[in-house]
């Protein structure tokens, strides 16, 4: 099976079809911000854009959706907010939003509200080999790195990770932070911005996650 992970879209959806093979991935991913500030009929157009390519999808608002923007994927039967899902051996969980931020953006959550969610996912999918799909990245991490050097990532997340060391961690959110990183046996990766050419492909193999970081030909590196 192979899986293509992708996030922070912000209503630019144009690289998606640059990306090999997308439309005979087994699965997309999307980790979250969809809209800058948008509604749900805003997120509603880029669902639909993304499911002309693919109409295989999993998907998490962002902190930059608002948060009816959570309800519409849960309604669509794709999110992964709070929630286990199980494909074939694997099992997915995840979280969107973020923790809080300076800015008061519209779909932050404590970082207790984070750490529930992420267990009540997990409790339905704790016996599969598991890939974790967050918006906010791990704290400390090269995927939650701001430009000035600062981590902004979440302490929920990392504290998930280390706990239960799922396989594979995509997540979004810190768009200069695009990099892979490593804690304990989990992979994390960043893609970074969609419009910036960054994208992961996860690969189940024999029962086995593997993941890398790729970016399309011409963009931002």
């Amino acid at each position: 099976m192979r899986f293509i992970a992708v996030g922070d879209i912000h209503m630019d959806w144009a690289n998606l079809v640059r990306i090999p093979e997308i439309d005979t991935a087994d699965l997309l991913l999307v980790t979250g911000d969809l809209t800058n500030f948008g509604t749900a009929t805003d997120a509603a157009t880029v669902l639909a854009a993304i499911q002309r390519i693919n109409p295989n999808i999993l998907a998490l608002a962002g902190n930059l959706d608002q948060p009816e923007v959570n309800d519409l994927l849960a309604g669509h039967g794709i999110s992964l907010h709070g929630i286990g899902r199980r494909y074939g051996a694997i099992g997915l969980c995840g979280v969107g939003g973020s923790n809080p931020t300076p800015f008061a953006t519209p779909n932050e959550f404590s970082e207790a509200a984070l750490a529930t969610l992420l267990a009540e996912g997990h409790r339905k999918v704790k016996d599969h080999d598991l890939l974790l799909v967050t918006h906010p990245p791990p704290r400390n991490t090269l995927a939650d790195r701001l430009k000035n050097g600062a981590h902004a990532g979440s302490s929920a997340v990392r504290d998930f990770i280390e706990a239960h060391q799922p396989a594979v961690a995509i997540c979004g959110h810190i768009h200069e932070a695009r990099a892979m990183d490593r804690l304990g046996r989990t992979t994390i990766i960043n893609p970074g911005m969609l419009k910036d050419g960054g994208y992961a492909v996860i690969i189940i193999e024999n029962g086995q996650l593997h993941a890398r970081l790729e970016t399309l030909p011409g963009t931002r590196p």
